[in-house]
């Protein structure tokens, strides 16, 4: 019977190895690069490089539009890169605006860093609007910045902490990390006790911070600039709720754009979302 009891254990705990593992994989962003570039669509641009956190570089594209227009900043989302950008930049080049897209660390073109974090696109970020005030010769200082899912999260995080950016737009942004990696367990069915907790704790360690001090939600309403949450209502990889959590939380310059039967990656296919997008920069950087 013991005998018994110990083969059993000893299986359960290979198991529990083997998920655990899957898991810490499941949390590592692909990485691929972009397949088209600005050219494809007939925008002239220039590729760039520069100095972000940890001496490390990202990849980026550069689109000018004129030296006293505001610059756009755009960040992709987990796993993604520049080329996830391109509809922004069609959509958006000529209406007056210099934009800049770039691969956050561990993505697309840039420098590898250990893990990725919200954390760490948020730095890119910071370290993007450096190139622009630094090397770029653009002469306007006003910054804005859209960033989707974890990217959207990140531009929030980073206009609490840096007074540079004067308007934000995020797109399916979540509210707290933490709370969006226990509902990505749960989708998997995955026990958050014991398995999903000891992850977490696995993983900051691994990052060195907690991932509840980084929320979003807690620096939306420490921030100077307007900020426009936009949402797909039927978003399952991210709720809808966290969008209001968001709004619940933010200044009297954050307002939010829910819409209705757009999940987590089609919401730039709604009507009106481009005009939307433009008249809110314009409102807050021109």
């Amino acid at each position: 019977m013991a005998a018994t009891i110990t083969t059993t254990t000893i299986i359960l705990v290979i198991l529990l190895i083997i998920l655990f593992k899957k898991m810490i994989r499941s949390f590592e962003n692909p990485k691929t690069t972009h397949g088209q570039t600005p050219a494809d669509a007939g925008i002239d641009f220039e590729e760039i490089y520069f100095e972000t956190a940890n001496t490390r570089k990202c990849y980026g594209w550069l689109i000018r539009e004129n030296k006293t227009s505001p610059t756009l900043i755009l960040v992709h989302g987990w796993g993604r890169n520049t080329g996830r950008m391109l509809p922004y930049i069609k959509n958006l080049y000529g209406k007056g605006f210099n934009l800049l897209a770039f691969d956050s660390r561990n993505h697309g073109n840039s420098d590898d860093d250990d893990h990725s974090t919200m954390k760490k696109f948020a730095e890119d970020i910071s370290a993007s609007i450096d190139f622009i005030e630094e090397h770029s010769g653009i002469t306007n200082k006003n910054i804005g910045v859209i960033g989707l899912s974890i990217g959207g999260a990140a531009t929030i995080y980073a206009t609490g902490h840096d007074d540079r950016i004067h308007a934000a737009v995020t797109v399916g942004a979540f509210a707290n990390p933490l709370d969006m990696m226990r509902h990505q367990l749960s989708s998997h069915y995955i026990p958050f006790y014991p398995v999903g907790w000891l992850l977490i704790k696995y993983l900051q360690k691994r990052v060195g911070f907690r991932f509840e001090d980084i929320a979003p939600e807690k620096f939306i309403g420490k921030n100077k600039a307007s900020v426009l949450l936009i949402h797909g209502k039927d978003d399952k990889t991210v709720p809808f709720s966290n969008a209001e959590r968001l709004l619940a939380v933010g200044t009297g310059n954050t307002a939010i754009w829910g819409i209705s039967g757009r999940g987590h990656s089609d919401c730039h296919l709604e009507k009106g979302f481009w005009g939307k997008i433009v008249s809110f920069l314009n409102k807050n950087l021109k």
